[in-house]
């Protein structure tokens, strides 16, 4: 730290300031190398103008005896770490190629030598590159690329991107459903995947390039979302394909022969959809998740399963066991187990599932969700990312045949954080028995003499549980501000059984909102939490559950809504994926359980924040929601206690830097003035 540095002010800790907390590195992802030596990470930063995060490739050493070292940098960044056979890294990056006089825009596949030196472009397609996979023991490289329809070669494909950009045609003619997904239009260009093999070709001082081939030509919508793996000897591609249905699709699994593009159908069923599939070392069987269909009245299930590659038989894994596999499976060197992430009691352990005989043994008993699973070649270390409430993702070790255990910490990139307050875990039960629990995160400061404002968050999804750290919804920010944050599980909430999912299943305003009044009459029961002084939050179900807890209580004095349903009558058609929303809301669930119903009763002051980029829950459900609180103006100048914090280009979730802070000012702005009582201060860039 320079003179000038230590004269100026710091915070106590990065959650203080929000230019500051937008400036941390934020860590993801885990790729680890054939032979067991190397790990690569990602890395997201803040660009020097801070209006965006750009991502670059770390090395970390398996061993825990070197410290993280940076592999790429670029003002575009890279993503997509893939080892080759000889370590050699493939990664992804828009970065302009050096070799080249195009002036490129979509994402290339570059090529990272085992012994360092300089990146190269080794393919490129008109649609871009991603999601790149490696054949373990050939070397076959599989890669996704969005292509048009029509398109016959490269020349082609070129020249209609170039026409439509020329004249700037943005139009999309559907021929069927869906139309969108998230925050991106569906179409025109469709995914494919592409083979190819490193190979030098004809020149002798030419550098060695993948020829992409594509394997299927024919894919239309079938591959949009795909999810597919590679067999260790290349002959093999296994992926996920669209079915489509009466204004949906499902999803089976289908096996890709790579030399000839014969493809054929692995595994399908009219009521299960598949997903996930990861090829087992020997090449003779395919892991994948299986998803029942949920009904009005049936939440579904999720199993894992083992499917023979040669004859397509499926055997459920672990039939019995009441945990949902929330990640892509990973097998073992000698395809005699598979690791899998489930939610659990609000953590995500990784669990072992031996083939033979379906025995599930809990390999970590820590506090921490894990994700991004690997194996040494010998089988004896796993390696993996962990997170929780009190750090971001960190890279971490573990033994693969250890029963309970706590993971070793890997020296990362990105350092470790100065927290503003304590983690608690609190439960209660309601009153026909049933166990609620959820995370309490509080300031270091709140004791009796000094309890603190109490927040209360609630989970989006609503299949998800609060267990792993979040750059979008930090708890810590508000904690920095003196408030004790709840982040509870309630019905509806994965990791606690089917029969938990099932309580609040085609009744999100019954036992979802009976357990997160209960758990909050518990948590303000503390001697420590300010009864008087209360506020609830959420955003998507969050923000439904928000919502109904608006037109149900006015135990709060301040409720804040983000991305929310509000009229589940139209949100359900009008939402991306409407047939699995349609499935759970029936008109009976609709009449009962839409927040809508119950507008004339509210009484809390309400900020709605949406973005216009939201296909998930339409911007509808806002600007009706914002007019049924208008309309009950008292003032006589219209003025109303609500706020209506609107973003024309952002999507489901706030994502760029500068609109982050936006979001934070404007909420704590409005709990201070509803719950601390403090004068309205509207933030700076929106006055």
């Amino acid at each position: 730290m320079t003179e000038i540095e230590a004269e100026i002010p710091q915070p106590p800790t990065p959650f203080h300031d929000l230019e500051t907390y937008i400036a941390l590195p934020r860590a993801g992802g885990l790729t680890l190398s054939p032979d067991g030596g190397r790990l690569v990470t990602s890395v997201a930063t803040l660009s020097p103008d801070k209006t965006k995060y750009v991502t670059a490739l770390w090395e970390i050493d398996p061993s825990g005896g070197r410290p993280a070292r940076r592999l790429t940098r670029s003002a575009t960044g890279e993503s997509g770490a893939a080892f080759l056979p000889d370590g050699s890294l493939l990664f992804c990056s828009a970065r302009p190629d050096p070799s080249s006089k195009d002036e490129d825009e979509a994402p290339m596949l570059w090529l990272l030598p085992a012994d360092g030196g300089e990146a190269r472009v080794v393919a490129k397609r008109p649609g871009g590159v991603g999601g790149v996979l490696v054949a373990r023991e050939s070397g076959t490289v599989l890669t996704a690329s969005s292509t048009f329809p029509s398109a016959t070669d490269t020349a082609s494909e070129e020249a209609t991107r170039k026409e439509r950009k020329e004249k700037k045609i943005s139009a999309i003619l559907h021929e069927s459903y869906p139309v969108r997904y998230w925050d991106s239009d569906l179409g025109p260009d469709l995914t494919r995947l592409f083979v190819g093999e490193l190979e030098s070709g004809d020149d002798p001082l030419a550098d060695a390039a993948v020829q992409l081939r594509d394997l299927t030509p024919d894919a239309g919508r079938a591959l949009e979302r795909a999810s597919y793996d590679i067999s260790p000897d290349g002959s093999t591609v296994v992926s996920t394909w669209n079915v489509p249905g009466r204004g949906s699709y499902r999803q089976a699994l289908v096996a890709l022969d790579v030399a000839t593009g014969d493809r054929r159908v692995l595994a399908e069923g009219s009521s299960y959809e598949y997903s996930a599939p990861r090829i087992s070392p020997d090449g003779r069987s395919v892991a994948a998740i299986r998803e029942r269909d949920t009904a009005s009245d049936d939440p579904g299930d999720r199993t894992l399963v083992v499917i023979s590659l040669a004859d397509g038989v499926v055997s459920e894994l672990a039939g019995g066991w009441d945990r949902w596999p929330a990640s892509t499976p990973q097998w073992m060197p000698d395809s005699s187990a598979l690791l899998v992430v489930a939610d659990e009691n609000g953590r995500a352990p990784i669990f072992r599932v031996d083939v033979a005989d379906g025995r599930v043994t809990r390999l970590t008993a820590d506090d921490y969700a894990y994700s991004d699973v690997s194996v040494s070649p010998d089988g004896h270390q796993v390696y993996a990312m962990r997170t929780s409430y009190l750090e971001p993702m960190t890279a971490v070790r573990l033994a693969a045949d250890v029963a309970d255990q706590q993971s070793t910490p890997l020296p990362g990139p990105a350092p470790a954080l100065k927290l503003p307050g304590r983690l608690d875990e609190v439960e209660t039960f309601t009153e026909d028995g049933v166990r609620v629990r959820g995370w309490l995160a509080l300031p270091e400061d709140a004791s009796p003499t000094n309890p603190a404002p109490f927040l209360l968050w609630i989970h989006g999804g609503p299949l998800s549980s609060w267990n792993s750290w979040s750059w979008r919804w930090n708890p810590w920010i508000t904690v920095a501000q003196g408030y004790a944050v709840l982040l509870p599980d309630p019905a509806l909430s994965t990791g606690y059984g089917l029969d938990f999912i099932r309580r609040g299943w085609g009744a999100w305003g019954d036992a979802p909102f009976t357990d997160l009044m209960a758990i909050t009459d518990a948590t303000v029961a503390r001697e420590d939490i300010d009864h008087n002084r209360t506020a609830a939050m959420g955003g998507s179900f969050g923000g439904y559950m928000a919502n109904w807890v608006a037109g149900h209580t006015d135990r709060f004095d301040a409720i804040v809504t983000h991305a929310s349903l509000w009229d589940l009558d139209s949100f359900g058609p009008t939402t991306d994926a409407a047939w699995y929303w349609m499935r759970e809301m029936t008109p009976e669930m609709t009449a009962a359980h839409s927040p809508h119903h119950s507008a004339d009763a509210i009484e809390t002051p309400m900020l709605v924040i949406h973005g216009d980029k939201d296909y998930r829950v339409p911007i509808g459900e806002a600007l009706r929601l914002w007019f049924e609180l208008a309309r009950q103006a008292t003032n006589d100048d219209g003025g109303i206690p609500h706020r209506f914090l609107y973003f024309p280009d952002e999507n489901h979730w706030v994502l760029t830097p500068q609109h982050a802070i936006v979001w934070y000012q404007t909420v704590l702005a409005f709990l201070a003035h509803h719950v601390l009582g403090k004068d309205w201060e509207t933030p700076p860039l929106l006055s």
